[in-house]
């Protein structure tokens, strides 16, 4: 199988990642919520819980699509997707640390790895897109972690709106084939 092949066979399958950013943008969007309303912990503990949720809500949601939501045995890019997914949990204990040090800094760090997480998708996909999405998520992180640590919670609510926003875009640039926001290898 082609790069470009398989990068299609991504696109298609999973609608430019609609779904899954869909499912993980009204986590945020809860998470930010309970931490607003509530507390920083209820919302962390929503964050990480949910989170392991992603996956499977997502699987759920494409099945009641009637869809499929796997790759191809002969798609190359099938551990790579398995692999990209791993980075975010793997790297929540590097955010725990920065949340330890000073709580507001959880959801900039979030955003910081869930950004740098995406960056792979843009091959992954071959949608230049999630440059764009990745770009956002970091230099929200660093915004409200740097220069206005005081208000991290913004990061989060960014974060959320921004990966709501992508995935429609990438629904649409997935539906419309190798238009713009796609490109080949």
């Amino acid at each position: 199988m082609q790069v470009r092949d398989a990068q299609f066979e991504v696109r298609s399958t999973y609608l430019g990642g609609f779904v899954g950013q869909l499912v993980s943008g009204f986590l945020w969007l809860l998470s930010c919520s309970l931490t607003m309303w509530i507390s920083y912990r209820a919302g962390i503990t929503v964050f990480v819980i949910g989170g392991m949720f992603i996956f499977p809500i997502t699987q759920t949601v494409f099945w009641l699509m009637g869809r499929t939501a796997s790759l191809s045995a002969e798609n190359p890019f099938r551990e790579l997707a398995i692999q990209v997914a791993f980075i975010v949990p793997l790297l929540l204990p590097l955010v725990g640390a920065a949340a330890l040090h000073r709580i507001e800094w959880f959801y900039p760090a979030a955003a910081i790895v869930v950004g740098a997480h995406y960056l792979p998708f843009a091959f992954l996909y071959g949608m230049r897109l999630f440059i764009f999405l990745s770009g956002a998520l970091i230099l929200a992180g660093l915004f409200f972690g740097l220069w206005a640590p005081a208000q991290g919670i913004q990061a989060g609510w960014v974060a959320a709106f921004t990966m709501i926003l992508f995935a429609f875009l990438g629904r649409r640039a997935a539906i419309q084939g190798t238009q713009p926001g796609c490109q080949s290898a």
